[in-house]
């Protein structure tokens, strides 16, 4: 017999073991994404947008000015730590919060074309998978902020409309700023509600807040925010 011959018993014998390993591996991160604070110390707004977007141009100046006068109302900042917009919203929180009183955190996806988080990250979470990515995302944010962005915005936005949906969270503002995302509720609209197509339910798709600007972010999270801080008041 030649002993260089793989066994084909011992092979599936082998996979057979590698497959249950993975299998109570994923139930364990399936746990763990679902976990969620019941009562978060701080309001954590998460913003996401194009990394593309190069500083000083009109978006970049909006959305640093989004974050600054979101830290001013005592908010963290959540970006995906990378260049563009998430610098500008991770800049804004420095802006606004020049008492250290509020966070601007990075959870970072490892890409070959990026080199670490954007300078104005003061806490930074490195992931090698998106999956697990967005599930921080999840954890760590009370509402999402969603600007002008490509593929990546777009996966990050609908994986958030989604779980709402499927109510796997409950009680999270999504917030679409600009024609480029109320055109997107319109065709969702369009093409999976009217004339009888039935792929998904209207309120399903009104589950976004669309708001025209900066301004209408602020006014559409204050409540929230508000809310939020007085029940921690009443907590004290």
């Amino acid at each position: 017999m030649d002993e260089d011959r793989t066994c084909p018993a011992a092979n599936a014998a082998t996979l057979k073991v590698v497959e249950t390993a993975v299998d109570q591996l994923w139930s364990v991160v399936n746990e763990l994404s679902q976990i969620r604070p019941d009562s978060p110390e701080y309001y954590r707004v998460a913003i996401f947008g194009s990394a593309r977007a190069k500083p000083g141009s009109p978006t970049y100046n909006e959305v640093k000015e989004l974050a600054r006068r979101l830290a001013e109302l005592g908010v963290d900042i959540v970006t995906g730590g990378g260049p563009g917009l998430m610098q500008a919203a991770n800049e804004g929180e420095n802006l606004g919060d020049p008492e250290n009183k509020t966070r601007s955190y990075g959870v970072r996806i490892e890409l070959p074309f990026e080199q670490g988080a954007n300078p104005f990250v003061e806490k930074v979470y490195t992931h090698r998978t998106f999956y697990s990515r967005l599930a921080q995302f999840m954890r760590l944010s009370s509402a999402f902020v969603i600007v002008r962005g490509g593929i990546g915005t777009a996966l990050e936005t609908l994986m958030v409309w989604q779980l709402l949906q499927v109510r796997h969270v409950t009680d999270v503002p999504l917030i679409f700023v600009g024609d480029m995302w109320r055109e997107l509720t319109e065709w969702a609209s369009r093409n999976m509600v009217e004339n009888g197509a039935a792929l998904a339910s209207a309120e399903d798709v009104a589950l976004p807040t669309c708001v025209p600007d900066v301004a209408g972010a602020i006014a559409a999270l204050r409540p929230h925010i508000e809310r939020f801080q007085a029940q921690q008041r009443g907590a004290e």
